[in-house]
């Protein structure tokens, strides 16, 4: 394979300096090898790796995260001027390019920025320049995939919580995601100037919801109307943020008298949680000696990136309060490219996991992790995980094995871009004229490498839809591919039995959005049919069946007998296959015309023509014929077989289950409860605050149609409400009963119109 210069031999693992540069095997590193080289990286490559963070800001609905952006990228200098996510201005922030994010207030799609900004280095003083890679993510569950795509590629996050309302839903969500893919976080308490304002009630339930270390450091100096800036506890220090839009951050070694016993109380706090994550602060405080200032922020820097704690920070964004810190605690405690595993499968070594290493002269690899159609066609957005990417470079795309070169390399400033010639390992950019799919891995053509692409949550949500004008019809195709090559979570396809296009998403709110999307951009006006649930079917018993094809029809016919049973699999995560033919009574090519039979047979159930979830088949036994059997043959008998024994084994109709959650003032409490019992809601919890309840419940998505527009009314529209999926589970037996009688009469009818 071939080898490129580097530093470090790899294959002895040390040092070979030749004119300042090394051979670089392409061989697999492992992670002690992987750390030789990071550790011997040349001054210029290890400066730039060291001020390099790639992080994403992740939050409940209406937590602030745009709002905090805005303030990013004015203090960083990115922007001359702050506009407000609601504003009266009616430019909206930076980061909400759509017309539609502005004129709803919400984000809809993730958008990727850059900025820098300067640090006083602890030890010397001097001041050092912090290069930020920073995508805002939605927080509306709708469009979860936004923030899933985004943490796949970030090393670090800012998980915002709102200082009056504490961990919510999404918050729960965000945290499971930010899990998924292994991010480090920091986190920050915004509001704090609300009514009602408590961060020490956000700082316990990140502890005890979220199951995470976290430990403040800092304390407010005052809260809610009161608030005017905090203390860093752990060099004891106040600060204040003055001037035109808190611009100039004073620093005081005076601490306000009301602040002192509680910032001694809770830098006490923070050495004993640190105690609990991290051996060096362990063994200091089992001393009994105080730890010093380095010592403690290497300490939260060290359990920060392992994922072994969070520390928690607080301000106002939108009182221009505390963001300069925040931006402080990214560099100081968030990790650069080098400190963060990133691995690939090697599919020459039956994809055996490497580690990649972030260093500009190692071959080139890099994931689409996001696609946008731009003015000058699709955009694709790419992570640079090793080596570099240049213009006019040709790269492979692992999925196609197909050859493409890259015309054009942009930076992204939500929807500007700055035109550059090369992108480093660690970075991320975009890139024109490279046609792909999401989640594909890119090489220079040297590594057989593919990397691990997102997790991609199942629709629950459809409707047929159309163009009101059929001359509209090729707009609407554009659209709809469109939309499916951006959007892992919307789907469509075409009913074999009605012919109407059917589109699938995560919500009401997801589908909505690109109905109007498509009027807007595509000036297609569309129908749209009534949102249907996806229904999906199971088993409850065991059940056995001996099921013979016999078909002749002059020349070769068709014969297959099938025998053996089906049962649940106890797991409705997954459908299972299995053959136990002994004294080949089936021969190896038949069965696997079973398994297809099996696995398309799942794909429409018999009840209601859904999904099949739950169920293993096992076939161990059969007969076949000389020259009447095929692979077709045993493929339509597996099918048959499956759809006798289905409707004996006690079927279930499964219905998807939202985890709703519902926040209101407390008088409303009554009214919300009674919402959810009308809809035979499971209550889980009820959250009291002190002017505000949360209500957490599983309802059916069936139900929950509409429930905007009347919790609106029972609250006089001060109530609001999060769903998203949880799980599926049996339907009730009267529903069950309606949905597939509905189906048969369905059918039914359109027997009667063939006639």
């Amino acid at each position: 394979m071939a080898t490129t210069c580097c530093c470090v031999s790899i294959d002895g693992g040390g040092t070979d300096c030749d004119g300042g540069a090394n051979q670089y095997s392409a061989d697999t590193p492992d992670q002690t090898e992987v750390q030789s080289i990071i550790d011997n990286l040349s001054p210029e490559e290890s400066q730039r790796l060291d001020k390099l963070r790639n992080i994403g800001i992740a939050a409940h609905i209406d937590s602030g995260k745009t709002t905090c952006t805005e303030r990013v990228l004015f203090y960083t200098g990115r922007i001359n001027a702050i506009h407000e996510v609601r504003g009266k201005d009616s430019v909206g922030a930076k980061m909400d390019s759509m017309d539609l994010e502005r004129e709803k207030g919400i984000t809809i799609q993730s958008a990727a920025t850059f900025a820098d900004w300067k640090k006083k280095n602890d030890v010397t003083g001097e001041e050092e320049t912090y290069h930020l890679n920073l995508i805002d993510t939605p927080g509306h569950i709708d469009f979860t995939i936004e923030v899933e795509r985004a943490l796949r590629v970030l090393d670090g996050a800012v998980m915002i919580l709102c200082a009056v309302s504490g961990v919510q839903s999404q918050t729960q969500t965000v945290d499971r995601q930010m899990k998924r893919y292994n991010v480090p976080r920091l986190s920050f308490v915004n509001k704090m100037d609300r009514a009602g304002a408590n961060p020490w009630k956000a700082v316990e339930q990140i502890n005890q919801k979220l199951k995470i270390p976290a430990a403040a450091i800092q304390v407010p100096i005052g809260v809610e109307k009161d608030f005017k800036g905090v203390v860093d506890i752990i060099n004891r220090r106040a600060i204040y943020f003055e001037g035109p839009r808190g611009t100039v951050v004073r620093r005081s070694d005076e601490i306000p008298a009301e602040c002192k016993d509680l910032v001694e109380e809770k830098r006490q706090n923070l050495i004993e949680v640190l105690a609990d994550v991290d051996e060096e602060i362990m063994e200091l405080f089992l001393e009994e000696k105080e730890p010093s200032i380095p010592e403690i922020k290497a300490a939260i820097r060290r359990a920060t990136i392992s994922r072994k704690f969070t520390p928690v920070l607080m301000g106002t964004a939108l009182g221009d309060t505390g963001i300069q810190p925040m931006l402080d605690a990214v560099c100081d405690y968030l990790p650069n490219p080098s400190e963060v595993e990133n691995m690939a499968l090697d599919r020459k070594r039956d994809e055996a996991p490497v580690n990649l290493v972030p260093y500009v002269a190692s071959p080139f690899i890099g994931l689409a992790f996001k696609l946008e159609e731009g003015k000058y066609g699709q955009l694709t957005y790419i992570r640079v995980y090793q080596g570099s990417l240049k213009k006019g470079m040709n790269v492979y795309n692992a999925r196609s094995n197909k050859k493409v070169k890259v015309p054009r390399i942009v930076r992204m400033h939500s929807n500007e871009m700055e035109e550059v010639d090369e992108i480093h390992a660690g970075e991320i950019c975009a890139v024109f004229g490279v046609d792909c799919a999401s989640g594909d891995t890119f090489t220079d053509g040297t590594l057989s490498y593919t990397m691990t692409s997102m997790f991609v949550p199942e629709p629950v949500i459809s409707l047929s839809i159309k163009p009101k004008n059929t001359k509209d019809t090729p707009n609407f195709s554009k659209a709809i591919n469109r939309f499916q090559r951006e959007d892992p979570t919307f789907r469509v396809h075409v009913d074999a039995e009605s012919q109407e296009t059917i589109i699938s998403g995560m919500g009401e709110l997801h589908l909505d959005i690109y109905v109007e999307r498509m009027r807007r951009e595509y000036k297609v006006d569309c129908e749209t049919g009534q949102p249907q649930v996806a229904y999906r079917e199971t088993i409850t018993e065991k059940v056995e069946f001996d099921h013979l094809l016999k078909k002749q029809t002059g020349g070769a016919g068709d014969y297959a007998r099938v025998m053996g049973w089906i049962e649940p699999t106890g797991n409705l995560a997954e459908n299972k296959f299995e053959q136990q033919v002994f004294g080949g009574s089936i021969s190896e090519k038949f069965l696997f015309a079973c398994e297809k039979g099996f696995l398309s047979a799942c794909e429409k159930g018999p009840l209601l023509n859904q999904r099949v979830l739950g169920t293993s088949m096992v076939v161990n036994d059969g007969a076949t014929h000389m020259t009447d059997s095929s692979e077709m043959s045993f493929k339509i008998a597996t099918q048959q077989a499956f759809r006798k024994a289905f409707v004996l084994a006690k079927p279930k109709v499964l219905e998807p289950l939202m985890k709703v959650v519902i926040t209101a003032p407390n008088e409303f409490q009554g009214a919300c409860v009674g919402l959810m019992n009308k809809r035979n809601a499971v209550i889980e919890e009820t959250d009291i605050g002190a002017d505000e309840f949360s209500l957490f419940a599983n309802v059916g998505l069936d139900a929950m149609f509409g429930f905007s527009t009347q919790l609106r009314a029972a609250t006089q529209g001060k109530g609001e409400f999060t769903m998203e999926f949880s799980h599926y589970a049996e339907a009730p037996p009267q529903v069950q009963a309606e949905l597939i009688a509905k189906h048969k009469k369905m059918l039914e009818d359109k027997a009667k119109a063939k006639k």
